[in-house]
């Protein structure tokens, strides 16, 4: 049985190529740069592929890589990062003798004047060059749930009554759905004759971004008319993009510079090599509404995008976060035990008074944040009640999750985590992650942006504070 390595797995295409490559029967091994949710039976080995030293572990004894590793989040050097990334990877894999990688890529226009495109390319010519047999699966845009170019155009068509757009949006495309892509990969492992190659995968419909917009408001019965204006320009775009969509601000702009483009696509030799019924963009798009409402039914009310958005297709997929940190002299014992009195005497430990002025702001529009106290005074329990928070995740003495239940535009969670350093200190973080309900759910977490990085901050000194005193530490004002 074939070993099969999926770099990036808490990605995407990962978090879906993971559970379909074990039920085709292979041993999976997830690698990640931090823990991820996997299925049962699937093993987590830590790799980054900017940090060599934590690759031979991860390649022992594997057969088959998937690399779907990206850097677009990153900012403008994003490109730099992956092609680093790639290279030291690829040194790793014809060490740890890797029969095979299969490399994701993204599918080429002629010319090509964008960033993220090349980038994707010069990756490919990197394995190829490595002497690992490496064969490179081009895609275009991917209908599915969490598809970045997905959830752009998800957010437009849900959350704006009109689109005032740029030209780009009349490029065309083929868009595959992610169960069409997820067959081509899967059957790459055992494909002979194919090192060295290059392959498209694409659907069956050269479509542009308008089209696919209009088609998927028709899907959903919603009238959305759409004025694209040509002066905006890419650059502009991915700042508008950040101001409607919850896509981050670099992922969207460098999906822009790619959609600038026709991206015609010949798949011929991949659909003879492995046949299957392409789906059509309107039933990619039902597939994929079908299944984020199956997954976010199974996931509802977890720290998930989909079970958090689950009853509420409106809300984004990406998340916006604020956080405070303070490291601290206190075991973290004590910290937990500190925490653990989170809703009772000392409230929210820091600026109690803003927090009480928020929850008569949510009482006065009809929310339940007047509601006090805890279901269970002395721990934490998954599902109970902390004032209006709904417990949705403890990890004893290191996690804590709480559901955001105010009246906004949009879903939030509050997470707490205490983290041993090998300095001896222990680190304590409190991180607040939103997933905006369109225009007015991003311009809610600006405007309350301020006040949470303020209040974060002094909340995890304050508990840090705490915890000391608790232990007899001196604590230096």
């Amino acid at each position: 049985m074939r070993h099969c390595l999926v770099m990036g797995a808490a990605g995407y295409i990962g978090s879906y190529l993971v559970p379909y490559l074990q039920q085709l029967g292979y041993q999976v091994t997830a690698g990640a740069r931090r823990p991820c949710r996997l299925p049962d039976g699937v093993a987590l080995r830590l790799a980054d592929s900017l940090k060599p030293e934590t690759l031979p572990p991860a390649l022992a004894g594997v057969d088959t890589v998937f690399y779907l590793v990206h850097a677009m989040g990153a900012g403008a050097g994003f490109h730099r990062l992956e092609q680093q990334g790639v290279k030291n990877f690829a040194a790793a894999a014809h060490a740890a003798g890797v029969r095979r990688i299969i490399y994701l890529g993204a599918i080429q226009p002629e010319p090509c004047h964008s960033r993220h495109l090349n980038s994707r390319r010069y990756c490919g010519e990197l394995f190829r060059e490595s002497g690992v047999p490496t064969v490179e699966l081009r895609a275009g845009i991917i209908i599915g749930p969490g598809s970045a170019a997905f959830e752009v155009m998800r957010d437009l068509v849900f959350n704006l009554p009109m689109m005032v757009t740029p030209k780009w949006v009349r490029s065309r495309t083929p868009p595959i759905a992610l169960s069409n892509l997820l067959h081509y990969l899967g059957g790459l492992i055992e494909a002979d004759g194919v090192a060295g190659h290059i392959f498209n995968a694409a659907g069956p419909e050269l479509l542009s971004y308008q089209a696919q917009l209009q088609r998927f408001a028709a899907h959903i019965g919603k009238r959305c008319p759409i004025i694209p204006l040509p002066f905006l320009s890419p650059k502009l775009s991915s700042w508008w993009l950040q101001f409607v969509t919850s896509v981050p601000q670099p992922v969207a702009k460098a999906l822009v510079g790619g959609l600038k483009h026709d991206i015609p696509a010949d798949d011929g030799p991949l659909r003879a090599l492995l046949p299957q019924t392409l789906l059509s963009f309107d039933d990619a798009l039902a597939e994929s509404l079908a299944l984020e409402q199956q997954l976010g039914a199974e996931q509802q009310e977890q720290e998930t995008p989909l079970g958090l958005r689950w009853r509420h297709p409106e809300y984004g997929f990406y998340d916006r976060t604020a956080s405070g940190e303070a490291n601290c002299l206190a075991t973290p014992e004590v910290v937990w035990q500190v925490l653990a009195q989170l809703g009772g005497e000392p409230r929210y430990f820091y600026m109690n008074g803003l927090w009480v002025v928020r929850e008569w702001m949510d009482h006065l529009i009809g929310g339940p944040a007047r509601t006090r106290g805890r279901t269970n005074p002395d721990r934490f329990v998954k599902g109970d009640m902390l004032d209006s928070w709904q417990i949705i995740g403890v990890d004893e003495g290191r996690r804590l999750d709480l559901l955001f239940n105010m009246k906004a535009p949009g879903v939030g969670r509050l997470e707490f985590n205490i983290l041993p350093e090998a300095s001896g200190l222990t680190r304590i973080t409190v991180t607040a992650h939103w997933h905006p309900q369109g225009a007015w759910g991003l311009a809610y977490w600006l405007a309350m942006l301020p006040f949470h990085l303020f209040i974060f901050q002094g909340m995890t000194e304050a508990i840090a504070k705490t915890a000391e005193a608790n232990a007899g530490i001196p604590v230096m004002d």
